[in-house]
């Protein structure tokens, strides 16, 4: 076994170097996802009384439980854990996929791992490597929340660290299994995320039904463990028994699989598919890539709008009297009706989420690159204007696709003002689509700092999600172009000048990067 383990410290080494940028902004996000929330708490709730009658309210609205959780505690402390706890786990997650395959599959795939096998690399090394970098980043982030919470209260902060990092593992052993079984890094990044998904859906389901966190469903899901962990609120230090069971079990799983397996190889072989008809030209092609995941990005998108729609009276009963919730509510919304200012805050939430989904479709230019199956299709007579903008059509196409089925959701779900609810998902591509162009020019003129796209999307997510909270100054919030944007539904006259704008940066964004690939060599 020794043997089999022989390099891993020179690998992990090496991934915790590669890593040296992504794996600090991606655990400074999750810190400061809990981090950020006691202070906005607390001015919210600052009285016993209004804690005690959120309490009461979120226990008899299952809506808001099947997005945020149970509240099991009416102290600030409680209030952080059920406001960010399930979130932050969901982050964590997410990081732990990404760590766990771009040092197992995606080394394996761009045929790098190949080369260090060559060497005195024990077989499970890269494995065991990329699982303590992951480690790593979980048990920093869950030493961040803890230090900032420790003064609301030490056994809840270490319960609460510990939780989010614990889920972290779960889901980097789940990506290590993944990782095994598929023959792409980008497969297998969807099957983890589809199971963080599956969690995440679980448990809201299971919340939805079940005031306490006690049902069926909430224990079927590891972010159900989070919340009954139950941190600041009587913790329950014995599900992380469960945490540890469940990472040791699905880690030795890996461990087998990886000895089974030749490099390069995988249990579950990529399906060939035709080599004519629908796959006759190059935008055919970067749709076959990319349906599975418009796809599920569009089912997604149509049943979060549902329950975002559904949530909106629940919103108001929520608020009540509670004037900085309003205020709050309404700075993020642009409205003075709370139904209006929650829809319109909803819709710009989407919009922001949308955003990921673009730089991912975009950036598949850069896995096709780096992989060296663009070189044999440019080789031909397919130009490299012709290639990327199969790619780019299904990314812009499809996030206009998935915002309008989110529209729709949000007016099923609502129960009305269907049209209003499209226009006002709608009016986010705008600023969607400058950040896609955005990843599209930093690919095509420096494809080494492509991923560079994610911090783009991720700042306007954490800016749109934690900034009116703060009370950040408009100028710091102006930085996202989803700032611009006239907040819908509600508003009294539609500005079409910014979305105008918008739209014209987009477009000169997106030209200068595909003139920039056109001037550029390959990547080697």
């Amino acid at each position: 076994m020794r043997n089999q383990l022989a390099g891993t410290g020179t690998l992990l080494r090496l991934a915790l170097r590669r890593d040296r940028v992504m794996m600090p902004v991606w655990i400074t996000v999750v810190a400061l996802l809990v981090l950020s929330l006691p202070a906005s708490l607390e001015s919210v709730y600052g009285t016993a009384a209004e804690r005690a009658r959120l309490l009461g309210t979120m226990n008899t609205n299952g809506s808001l439980r099947a997005l945020y959780g149970p509240v099991f505690g009416d102290s600030i402390g409680a209030l952080t854990a059920w406001r960010g706890g399930v979130f932050a786990g969901v982050l964590a997650g997410i990081m732990s996929l990404v760590i766990v395959v771009r040092h197992t599959r995606e080394e394996e795939e761009t045929g790098r791992q190949e080369l260090l096998s060559a060497a005195m690399v024990g077989r499970r090394a890269p494995l065991t490597a990329a699982l303590l970098a992951a480690l790593t980043a979980n048990g920093l982030a869950a030493l961040l929340v803890t230090a900032g919470l420790t003064g609301r209260g030490a056994g809840g902060a270490m319960a609460l660290g510990l939780g989010i990092g614990a889920t972290g593992m779960l889901f980097a052993a789940l990506a290590a299994i993944a990782a095994q079984l598929t023959e792409s890094a980008r497969l297998a990044k969807g099957l983890a995320g589809a199971a963080i998904g599956a969690a995440f859906v679980l448990r809201a389901a299971g919340d939805a039904g079940s005031a306490g966190g006690s049902s069926a469903l909430t224990w079927v899901s590891p972010l159900g463990w989070l919340e009954n962990v139950r941190a600041f609120a009587a913790e329950r230090w014995w599900v992380f028994a469960l945490f540890a069971a469940a990472v040791a079990v699905q880690v030795a799983a890996a461990y087998a699989l990886a000895g089974r397996r030749d490099i390069g190889m995988s249990f579950l072989p990529a399906r060939p598919g035709p080599a004519e008809g629908r796959l006759a030209g190059p935008g055919a092609l970067a749709w076959r890539l990319q349906r599975g995941s418009l796809i599920g990005w569009s089912l997604a998108f149509l049943a979060a709008g549902v329950v975002f729609g559904g949530m909106t009276d629940g919103a108001a009963q929520l608020v009540g009297d509670n004037e900085r919730t309003r205020e709050i509510i309404e700075r993020m919304g642009g409205q003075s009706g709370i139904a209006d200012a929650f829809l319109a805050t909803m819709a710009g939430m989407l919009g922001m989420i949308a955003a990921l989904f673009i730089v991912s479709a975009v950036l598949r230019l850069s896995g096709e690159e780096s992989g060296q199956r663009a070189e044999p299709l440019l080789a031909n007579a397919v130009g490299r204007l012709r290639w990327a903008g199969g790619h780019l059509a299904v990314a812009f196409g499809g996030s206009a696709l998935i915002l309008l089925l989110a529209g729709l959701g949000l007016g099923i779900g609502h129960g009305q003002g269907v049209a209003a609810a499209v226009g006002a998902t709608l009016a986010q591509l705008p600023a969607v689509w400058m950040i896609g162009a955005l990843a599209a020019l930093l690919y095509g003129a420096a494809p080494r700092y492509a991923v560079a796209a994610w911090a783009v999307a991720g700042g306007a997510l954490t800016l749109g999600w934690i900034g009116p909270a703060l009370n950040l100054p408009q100028a710091v919030l102006n930085l996202s172009p989803f700032a611009h944007l006239p907040k819908l539904p509600g508003a009294e006259a539609l500005a079409w000048a910014p979305l105008l704008v918008l739209t014209a940066l987009a477009a000169a964004l997106l030209a200068a990067g595909l003139a920039a690939l056109r001037r550029r060599d390959l990547a080697a």
